[in-house]
């Protein structure tokens, strides 16, 4: 898990350095292109029977929400401090417990209820109003993002009912392609010799994410790991420092030090919920 957490950072470190080039619509094409190309043998070992979709239509659509995700996320990486992002990103599940509320006609009690709010809480200290314009930007862009994987986040829990965890990836990967292709087209600029390498380290890290994300849950619940999904906002600390001289505020660290703790207990709460077997 911590060498998932290491990876996505770096990825996304990437996008940063690429967006002073290219723009990160352009940015992102590539990366489900590479990414495709890493993993889509990984997902062939696995069989072709088990990539057949029973529920295309959703899937698609998963596609698209997941496109405007990635497309608003890599637009914010090349506006905000790397730290302010990545704490923002936690925010993603908070918006999937509310969102399940009508999605999935799921209730939510008083504690999930408390800590969404103090989640929300923790984004406004990180987002800090008094900022420049060009920081609330970003941060504006990250919580639009993160609102549109926590919709992803209650399509798969639909989608996990029929399609297996191979097709939900694999279909992902290929909708991902031709709908970020169509959204980088107008900004074509065509990447050179030094963003090529920075392209391939992007889908390198980004593949290596979620193969060891998939293994850490795979070797343990996911009570267990995801604790440690918090060093994202230390390797952001770091690699935003060394590569970018940003120094993150207080306010980053403390307001995403609330959101990940509220999203941690929302996660051992839903546990809880679920039957034991």
């Amino acid at each position: 898990m911590v060498v998932a957490t290491l990876a996505i950072v770096v990825m996304h470190a990437c996008v940063r350095h690429l967006a002073t080039d290219l723009h990160p619509f352009e940015v992102a094409f590539f990366r489900n292109l590479l990414g495709l190309a890493f993993v889509l043998p990984l997902l062939l070992r696995s069989g072709l029977d088990q990539l057949w979709p029973r529920r295309p239509l959703l899937l698609a659509s998963r596609g698209v929400v997941d496109a405007g995700a990635m497309l608003l996320f890599f637009t914010a990486l090349g506006m905000a401090p790397l730290a302010t992002v990545t704490a923002l990103s936690f925010t993603a599940p908070l918006f999937a417990t509310v969102l399940a509320i009508p999605i999935l006609r799921e209730t939510v009690g008083v504690r999930r209820a408390t800590s969404v709010v103090v989640g929300f809480i923790g984004a406004l200290i990180v987002i800090n109003p008094s900022a420049s314009s060009l920081i609330s930007a970003g941060a504006a862009l990250t919580l639009g993002s993160a609102c549109f994987w926590g919709l992803t986040l209650c399509l798969v829990k639909i989608l996990s009912r029929s399609e297996t965890s191979i097709a939900i990836t694999f279909w992902m990967a290929v909708s991902l392609l031709p709908v970020t292709l169509v959204a980088a087209l107008p900004v074509w600029r065509g990447p050179d010799v030094d963003a090529i390498g920075w392209l391939l380290l992007l889908g390198a890290s980004g593949t290596l994410g979620q193969v060891c994300l998939s293994e850490a849950m795979r070797h343990a619940e996911a009570t267990v790991v995801l604790p440690l999904d918090f060093t994202r906002l230390l390797w952001a600390a770091v690699l935003g420092y060394l590569l970018f001289a940003e120094v993150p505020s207080a306010g980053t660290l403390i307001g995403g030090s609330l959101i990940f703790a509220s999203v941690v207990y929302i996660g051992y709460r839903e546990r809880a919920r679920q039957p034991v077997t």
